[in-house]
């Protein structure tokens, strides 16, 4: 069958890659120049996708050149991409007054008086310069594309001048008068397979890729899916069926890889199975080897897909005279290749998994054993336990395997891998139960060992998995188990439960273990039971149990030097004291702690520390303390290996939730972004300030995300999120009705560890017995609900309907009540809440006088110095809105402007839709004029002319095809302007964005006829 070229193969699995391309051509045929460097392994498919993002900027005006690095080893041809750009632009007589005013086109293309590039700095510096000009000289032509390839073989000078270009002129160099109009993009591929850890390219990406106008995709392979799609595609196009079993193994081997898939197709045109036919197409390579060769390539296969030269010699047992010979061969006929550091890999998995599938049973189970004796040899074992492991398990070995599990389980906890050790343990587990007793390690026991894996999993920030093993160990202690055995299986699950908030379980088996294990004599395991006993305490109120143990345990961890213990126990003791972790002398003991914990080696200690030295900061309104500790914490956790453990988590969340209370909400949902994938299933809730900056901006899945936070097993900090979402969301758009039901199940769920989500009635229960203010956050969510009820109480009172004004008044009264409550001793501290509580406090205070009806403004103003002292941009815009209205209901008209115009100010500025068009309803119906005219003004003076353009068609109620077509211009780049439209203007639809420019003034309604 003859195989079809990358451009002949349909482009599949890349919609969202295409999209990010074309969006970045679209803006620099508008003047924004902009550069994309594109990574990918070969073969993956970035020829394809960038010759289908040129055919599109073809077709919409722009002028696309490609310019090839070549691979030519240590010889390289100087620039030369640029000189295969230059030349086919010299064809081009569009650009032939540009390319004749710049004498470097001459040097480069060899044609002039001392040709070739300068080789003094000034010189070459001109050089580079004269090119640059040039290139926004055509630009100014016509907008430009080029293409650069295979950038990983780029020369040192081709690297110099991109560099150049990028970083000191095009990109970055405004055009005359200062604005940015050079019409043109730079796109360059490179194999990222290709960079080793010495290539000269990296140092320049790192470069590149912090620069504004430069971007980096990663071309990851594609999805299985999209694999199938082009199978089937490819094949369609030739006639013929193909089977699906063929298809899925196609998909399965081609490892995501479009130009594998191809290869596999090919193989499979005469309609077999194709595992026997690709083993036959690959093998056929193999068999034209000689016995020696293919001997070492079938033990090089057992050992996986890379190899060390050492190893390899041991295992295939050959003189030097014989096994060189045959990997000069192997390597030769391009089945192996050989890298850094004395070792061989396979060309692609595909020719080893046919190498591998080719071998006999018995060979195969003996090879494994040569290689499972081998690495049990070497010098450093833990090095090499994980792979002895797979040996040992495939030469049927489990004693052997047991044993090396458990030594990689150790190598990874050592390197700080906890997700690799919970694998590892638990694989010994799993072996635990089919070894004889005999030939088990000596001392190893099945509760230990599990309890082990709880650990790991706790590391790893799987926090449920950390519960279910914890369970499991409790279920095996039998009934001879020593006291301390069971004490520890206790207080462990104990700790886990209270990460996975279900505090009153945790406080039971902490009180269980610490009654198992007696005091006196003094002995680290009780201090241990204790410290648990503790945090327990403190989590569910009983502030006295934990001053108490505490500082009775705090003086037998100081007399047995247990520093970690000591650590924990101070950071316990210490934020529900009046020196809390808000004061400077509470976070100095907190800081006392963090290097006891270090010294101790307690990392888990350690990041509880830094974290309440961070979130104590931020309680105390030191935001830029915070964010210094939180960094700290952050690369400690990551220097550790730890970043999904339960104190990494929180303050992954902490820094999101900073960036999120200063308006830095860009950063945030980047942050977000770039956390997302590293996340644990249980880490979910550290998006949550990404989640409010969605809801804040109008989303329209934000509800539906906050709904998918309560969903599964619960967790608190995913109950917060979820439920301010969802509570804020029923007090702007749902009415009181709604809003006191989302306020009733959120208290009751953060009250309770979930009860309300297991048991129908629980909120109802909850109220009846009053454990529903038990929560710190209950100021917040009061002062949000109360919103509702207040507007609920004014509009009685504006309709005459006094019965219902005095029930909500009533509603009001009883919010503002469980608001102070809260603020005023929270259920980790007997004192009033932080900045922060204070802050909500005032707000449902200020909320509960508009409710009444009474003068607010002082209130408001109050609100609006709290939130601002802490840095709140979004809520002191909201409360500077609600001051506004109740100025003008106080007729202080100035007053009332200056602060209106104060909110949408900030409201614009983080592209908060909803608060955005409540300001501006404010201003029309107050008749605020210098605030209306200036959001007019600014609204218009945003937009840019093709915006405008997109504007009067939209009044005349053009699609965006049809406005598309009108402009010359696609559909999908008409919907963008739209959007933009949207947002600029702050309005939720087409026709009320219409109706915004109508008003304002931006679009006269004469445009209307004869549309």
């Amino acid at each position: 069958m003859p195989q079809l070229t990358a451009f002949d193969a349909p482009l599949v699995g890349r919609e969202g890659e295409l999209t990010r391309l074309t969006g970045l051509l679209e803006r620099a045929r508008a003047g924004e120049a902009r550069a994309l460097v594109i990574a990918g392994d070969a073969g993956v498919g970035k020829s394809r996708l960038l010759g289908e993002a040129a055919d599109r900027a073809a077709g919409e005006g722009m002028t696309v050149f490609t310019g090839q690095c070549v691979d030519l080893g240590d010889v390289g041809l100087p620039y030369l991409p640029f000189t295969e750009i230059l030349r086919a632009l010299s064809a081009d007589g569009r650009f032939a007054e540009a390319l004749a005013s710049h004498p470097a086109v001459d040097r480069l293309l060899g044609q002039g008086p001392g040709a070739g590039p300068a080789d003094s700095g000034a010189e070459r510096m001109s050089f580079f310069e004269d090119l640059a000009a040039l290139l926004a000289d055509l630009g100014a032509v016509a907008p430009l594309l080029l293409v650069i390839e295979d950038l990983h073989w780029a020369d040192q000078s081709t690297r110099d001048l991109l560099r150049f270009l990028l970083s000191r002129a095009v990109l970055q160099r405004p055009a005359a008068g200062g604005a940015q109009t050079h019409r043109l993009a730079i796109f360059a591929t490179y194999r990222s397979d290709d960079l080793h850890r010495r290539h000269p390219l990296r140092p320049l990406l790192a470069e590149l890729v912090r620069l504004p106008g430069v971007e980096r995709l990663e071309l990851a392979p594609l999805s299985d899916d999209a694999v199938g799609r082009l199978v089937k595609e490819l094949h369609g196009g030739r006639g013929g069926s193909l089977a699906a079993e063929t298809v899925r193994s196609i998909v399965e081997r081609a490892e995501g890889n479009a130009f594998y898939a191809e290869e596999l197709l090919a193989a499979a045109a005469d309609g077999g199975a194709l595992p026997s036919g690709l083993a036959d197409v690959l093998l056929i390579r193999l068999e034209q080897l000689s016995g020696t060769s293919q001997q070492v390539l079938r033990t090089a296969a057992v050992a996986g897909r890379r190899v060390s030269h050492e190893l390899l010699r041991e295992a295939a047992d050959l003189p030097d005279s014989e096994l060189e010979p045959a990997l000069r061969e192997a390597i030769g006929h391009q089945l192996l290749v050989s890298g850094e550091r004395d070792t061989y890999t396979f060309r692609h998995a595909l020719i080893r998994e046919a190498v591998y599938e080719d071998l006999l049973p018995g060979e195969r189970v003996r090879l494994h054993g040569v290689f499972a004796k081998l690495l049990e040899g070497r010098g450093r074992p833990g090095q090499y336990a994980a792979e002895r492991a797979h040996h040992a398990q495939a030469s049927h070995d489990l004693p052997g395997a047991l044993t090396a599990s458990l030594e990689a389980a150790d190598h990874a906890q050592a390197v700080g891998a906890p997700a690799e050790e919970l694998r590892h343990v638990e694989a010994a587990l799993d072996l635990f139960r089919s070894v004889e007793p005999a030939l088990r390690p000596e001392g190893l026991r099945e509760v230990p060992l599990t309890l082990r894996a709880s650990g790991a999993a706790a590391r790893a920030g799987e926090a449920h998995r950390a519960v279910g093993l914890t369970r499991d160990a409790l279920a095996r202690l039998g009934s001879d188990s020593d006291a301390e055995l069971a004490a520890r299986v206790r207080y462990t699950l104990a700790g886990n439960l209270i990460r996975t908030d279900h505090l009153k379980d945790a406080f039971r088996y902490s009180s269980e273990a610490l009654a198992l294990i007696p005091a006196d004599p003094p002995n680290r395991t009780w201090v241990w039971a204790a410290a648990t006993h503790v945090m327990a305490a403190n989590q569910v109120g009983d502030l006295e149990t934990a001053q108490r143990v505490g500082r009775q345990a705090l003086e037998v961890a100081e007399q047995l030097g247990v520093a970690d213990a000591q650590a924990d126990l101070i950071i316990s003791l210490e934020f529900r004291t009046k020196s809390n972790r808000r004061t400077p002398e509470g976070r100095r003991e907190i800081q006392r702690a963090c290097d006891l914990a270090r010294s101790a080696g307690n990392a888990a200690i350690e990041l509880r520390a830094l974290f309440n030295l961070a979130i104590g900061s931020y309680e105390a309104g030191e935001l830029e303390q915070c964010l210094r500790w939180l960094n700290e914490g952050r690369e400690r956790a990551r220097s550790l290996g730890l970043i999904s453990s339960p104190y990494s988590l929180e303050m992954r969340y902490l820094h999101l939730l900073v960036l999120y209370t200063t308006g830095r909400w860009d950063d945030c949902l980047a942050a977000a972004d770039a956390d997302t994938e590293r996340l644990p299933a249980a880490g979910g809730f550290v998006a949550g300030p990404a989640l409010w900056v969605a809801a804040a901006r109008g989303a329209e899945d934000a509800v539906d995300r906050a709904q998918v936070l309560l969903n599964g097993p619960f967790d608190w900090m995913a109950a917060l999120v979820g439920h301010v979402v969802l509570i804020d969301h029923a007090a702007r758009h749902e009415g009181p009705e709604e809003t006191m039901v989302r306020l009733r199940a959120g208290v009751a769920a953060l009250a309770e560890e979930g009860a309300a989500e297991a048991d129908p009635d629980a909120t109802a229960r909850l109220a009846e017995e009053g454990e529903t203010e038990s929560s710190d956050v209950n100021v917040r969510l009061g002062a949000l609900a109360l919103a509702a009820v207040a507007d609920a109480a004014a509009e009685a009172r504006l309709t005459g309907d006094e019965a219902a004004a005095a029930r909500w008044t009533g509603k009001a009264a009883e919010l503002a009540e469980m608001a102070r409550r809260s603020a005023e001793r929270g259920v980790f501290s007997e004192e009033p809440q932080g900045p922060e509580g204070q802050a909500w406090l005032i707000r449902a205070q200020a909320e509960q006088a508009r409710a009444e009806g009474a003068p607010a403004a002082a209130l408001w103003e109050r609100a609006v110095a709290a939130f601002g002292g802490l840095g709140d941009v979004y809520e002191e815009a909201r409360c500077e809105r609600r001051l506004a209205e109740a100025l003008l209901a106080e007729d202080r008209r100035d007053e009332a402007a200056e602060a209106a115009s104060a909110a949408r100010t900030t409201a614009a500025a983080l592209r908060a839709a909803p608060l955005l068009a409540d300001i501006d309803a404010l201003i029309r119906r107050g008749r605020l004029g210098g605030a209306g005219e200036a959001a007019a003004a600014e609204r218009e003076a945003v937009l840019t002319a093709r915006e405008r353009d997109v504007l009067q068609l939209l009044a005349r109620g053009r699609t965006n095809r049809q406005i598309g077509e009108e402009l010359y211009i696609s559909g999908k780049t008409a919907s963008v302007h739209v959007s933009n439209i949207l947002a600029k203007l702050g309005a939720a639809s087409r026709t009320e964005a219409v109706s915004v420019a109508y008003r304002e003034g931006m679009i006269e309604r004469e445009t209307q006829a004869g549309s």
